[in-house]
């Protein structure tokens, strides 16, 4: 059975992907656990193999040459925009992305799938392209998602490294551990007749399903041809702050803190085009606030 490589494994995304993935693959997942939880991969047992390590600690190497990888999934960064934090973002995500790209380099693997993000966009109020600006990040996270794109762009060019980036907007669902579904619902845990939201409500984004997300990170891997592979990835429309707190309160009260944005580096709005990927053959199956309803019923 061929193999694959999964990191970030113990994720939101990454333990789902991992799902997916065992149904075809042997899979070798690693993870340091500073995100991730073991009670995501608890369940996996036929075809996964986990490995707690740090990707840039001298250990990561080994695994690289115990096993022959058909394809690299490289999910592991930090993945909370809201703590601004540009060391850790330098760290965990843009070094771990060049220990990644490296380690491929020189054991030939030559698929590279990587999740990037919107971010790196930064605030427009115009539909986003993937071949089409700006690309002027406003948090610490969507600049190390953009500084990677930029190796990634580069090992394909300079090693023969086919790569496919996935650039996700706010995947929702089980196991997620940040976003303003979670923290709503935990808020509602401690005050369950009231519920404060930063901002005014307005903000208003695409909102994906993480099946969904997987499913369609996996199409673009099969599917699409070119040796730089590069697609936003979205549902159907969008959804406010504002109804998700409606959803999600019930009969509480909403408080609005007011203010354009939930916290610094937040983008109020984000709209991308996905037609590229529809183009390619994927369509995907739910609204943005379908997404938000079943992920309720699943947290």
């Amino acid at each position: 059975m061929k193999k694959v490589l999964v990191t970030g494994c113990c994720g939101f995304i990454g333990s789902h992907l991992c799902d997916e993935l065992v149904k075809e693959f042997h899979v070798i997942g690693v993870d340091n656990l500073s995100m991730g939880s073991l009670k995501n991969i608890e369940h996996l047992k036929k075809n996964f193999e986990f490995h707690e390590v740090d990707i840039l600690g001298k250990e990561f190497r080994t695994i690289f040459q115990s096993y022959k990888f058909e394809a690299v999934f490289h999910l592991a960064a930090n993945s909370d925009i809201s703590k601004g934090d540009p060391e850790r973002d330098f760290k965990d995500t843009l070094s771990s992305t060049l220990v990644v790209l490296e380690n491929c380099r020189m054991k030939g693997i030559k698929d590279f799938i990587f999740t990037s993000s919107g971010a790196i966009y930064g605030e427009s109020k115009k539909i986003l392209k993937e071949d089409d600006g700006p690309l002027f990040p406003i948090s610490h996270y969507g600049a190390a998602k953009l500084s990677s794109e930029a190796f990634i762009s580069a090992y394909s060019s300079m090693y023969d490294i086919q790569a496919w980036i996935c650039r996700l907007p706010n995947v929702i669902g089980p196991r997620m551990t940040h976003g303003c579904i979670y923290d709503f619902k935990n808020r509602l845990k401690i005050n369950p007749k009231l519920l404060t939201v930063k901002g005014d409500g307005t903000q208003t984004k695409p909102y994906m399903y993480v099946k969904d997300t997987v499913d369609a990170i996996l199409f673009i891997w099969r599917n699409a041809p070119d040796m730089l592979n590069y697609y936003n990835l979205a549902g159907i429309g969008q959804t406010s702050v504002k109804e998700i707190a409606e959803i999600v309160a019930g009969d509480a009260d909403i408080v609005y803190q007011g203010g354009d944005r939930g916290w610094k580096g937040d983008i109020p709005t984000y709209n991308c085009q996905t037609s590229k990927l529809g183009l390619l053959g994927w369509v995907p199956r739910r609204t943005s606030t379908a997404a938000v309803k079943l992920t309720m019923k699943k947290l």
